[in-house]
């Protein structure tokens, strides 16, 4: 008995676990993989993916950017990291970790508090201290950093903005270096035009699109007023509905083409830690086709989530895939797409 024990769980081991593979430790599992217990759907410790796949560097980026697809973390500051709060959190990795892992989209919420601009999960419009994560320029200053290490990456802040005090997110910008990397209005496309071509945003140092939910900042501050550019479905529990999708109050309908940036939300209104595994796996994959076909057939560009690493598999990250192969060779997972390829001609990936 101790003999078969024994061999079951040196199945693999030593980094040649795959996905889905039993695990003892995060050494265990293969590159881009880690070590991970989803008791809502298996027992025991399994390999799941903790990596989300580069599409530039896999085949290309010299389409625009529209054409390509992002993991988007919601409420990408409400970080777990043991401070007592009276609110909730939605990750577990810092922004670093995040961006090192390949989130390309960050939904921040933005707040004036003590004196300047902070990252808070409140209500009201309000910040308070048990309600407060950290000043936003720490956060900003991240972003810089992984910006200026990064010069072949693009990152998209999606704000939920509450800033009220004049210039004052145009302030924390500036303060935190990342000016250097913004992204213009004038190059954004308004009616339904394609975005400048990703290699022409990385050669012009473009590097940082920044969207705002105050749509009078687009005119007094420059900042990108979100619903001009971007569909958005329903967040919260209102948008995890099997077979529904439908867009929020303040986007347009989700088949308004006018519009050349697609957002989709899949976490719930509570964000509940043990179910992210399951709610990030098949469930968000087959939500991505219901509102593929509900947006005049468009693939979402951006698809946001909590908990991000958390899955039963592939989760968030094959997620992205599916979008970005769908997207860039109408394969269902960019991994099969052929280099140089749009028509639709998959290779065989290895299960």
């Amino acid at each position: 008995m101790v003999s078969l024990l024994l061999t079951v769980s040196i199945a693999c081991s030593n980094g040649s676990c795959q996905i889905g593979d039993e695990c003892s430790t995060n050494a265990d599992c293969e590159a881009g993989l880690y070590c991970f217990s989803c008791a809502a759907s298996f027992s025991g410790s399994r390999c799941v993916r903790s990596i989300a796949t580069n599409q530039f560097q896999l085949l290309n980026n010299s389409l625009p950017f529209n054409k390509y697809a992002f993991l988007t973390t919601h409420n990408a500051f409400a970080i777990d990291d043991g401070v007592p709060r009276l609110t909730f959190t939605n990750q577990e990795d810092n922004i670093t970790q995040q961006l090192t892992n390949g989130v390309r989209g960050l939904m921040l919420d933005t707040y004036d508090f003590k004196g300047d601009v902070w990252l808070c999960h409140s209500s009201g419009g309000e910040c308070h201290d048990y309600t407060s994560f950290e000043p936003a320029i720490d956060t900003l200053k991240e972003i810089e950093a992984f910006l200026s290490a990064n010069p072949s990456e693009i990152v998209t802040l999606i704000l939920e903005d509450y800033v009220k005090a004049p210039n004052g997110l145009t302030k924390v910008f500036t303060d935190s270096g990342l000016m250097k990397y913004w992204f213009p209005l004038s190059k954004m496309p308004k009616n339904g035009q394609d975005w400048p071509l990703v290699s022409d945003m990385v050669a012009n140092n473009q590097r940082l699109l920044v969207f705002t939910s105050i749509q009078s900042k687009e005119a007094s501050e420059g900042i990108a007023y979100q619903w001009n550019y971007m569909v958005e479905n329903q967040y919260g529990d209102g948008g995890m509905k099997a077979g529904s999708c439908f867009n929020r109050a303040e986007s347009s309908v989700l088949n308004d083409t006018s519009k050349s940036l697609v957002l989709v939300n899949y976490f719930r209104s509570v964000p509940i830690k043990l179910l992210a595994c399951v709610q990030n796996s098949g469930d968000l994959i087959d939500m991505l086709q219901t509102c593929h076909d509900v947006a005049a057939n468009r693939w979402a560009n951006f698809v946001a989530g909590d908990f991000y690493k958390r899955s039963e598999g592939g989760g968030t990250f094959q997620a992205t895939d599916t979008l970005n192969g769908e997207l860039l060779c109408r394969c269902n997972d960019v991994h099969a797409c052929v280099a140089g390829s749009t028509s639709g001609t998959c290779t065989s990936l290895r299960q």
